[in-house]
């Protein structure tokens, strides 16, 4: 299958490059995902996983991409929840080969169904900026009914998310513009899009690079305030 490879930690986004590799094994309650669209950010490639598994050893090349969505096209063995061909979108483990390919294995409990108005290239930019903003709210912050949350950067990829998850919470929102940062390049969280059947897709920016939060332990991305 056609996938997007990093092969040299030194080269960042430069040293990516499309290649072929093997198509993903479904271990145990995993799901074979093809990908209709990817959620791609230049952290990933410091990111520790990106390089070597949990066990120490080097993984390089690795597939980068955390955000995902497609469709089911294989279950692993004791799979349940979902079925093939089912619409699903959420977040790859990132010490895993990730989303920028054909085809991508990740574990059922990381994955939602995608409502059927939901396009996949939405989708597959929502996890990594909407579990960050979740987190920051509600796990970290305790945002409740009544008060008020101070959004920075809120026109950005997490800060609009947190706009519409304390607003949905019942909180009042005070929202902050990030201020321009002068004299660093802007930074870009860039979503590679693959359609089966065509030889790649296209790379767009979006503005937003949130860091690696602990929404790595892949929390639910349709969980919602109690």
């Amino acid at each position: 299958m056609r996938a997007v490879a990093a092969r040299d930690r030194a080269a960042g986004i430069d040293g990516l490059s499309l290649t072929e590799m093997p198509y993903p094994h479904a271990a145990e309650n995993d799901v074979i995902v093809r990908v209709h669209a990817a959620g791609f950010i230049a952290g990933e490639l410091d990111w520790p996983g990106t390089w070597v598994d949990r066990a120490g050893h080097d993984r390089a090349a690795s597939v980068p991409g955390h955000g995902v969505s497609g469709v089911v096209a294989e279950l692993g063995y004791g799979t349940t929840g979902l079925t093939v061909g089912q619409r699903v979108f959420g977040l790859t483990d990132r010490c895993r080969n990730g989303s920028l390919a054909e085809y991508v294995a990740e574990e059922a409990r990381n994955l939602a169904p995608l409502p059927a108005d939901v396009d996949h290239t939405v989708a597959a930019a929502l996890p990594i900026s909407g579990l960050t903003a979740w987190q920051g709210r509600f796990d970290h912050g305790r945002l409740t009914t009544g008060q008020t949350a101070l959004i920075h950067g809120a026109a950005g990829a997490v800060g609009s998310v947190a706009v519409q998850l304390a607003r949905e919470a019942g909180a009042r929102v005070a929202r902050r513009p990030r201020p321009a940062a002068a004299g660093r390049p802007a930074q870009a969280h860039r979503r590679r899009r693959t359609d089966a059947g065509r030889s790649a897709g296209g790379v767009h920016s979006r503005p937003a690079h949130p860091r690696q939060d602990d929404h790595s332990r892949h929390g639910s991305p349709m969980r919602r305030p109690s």
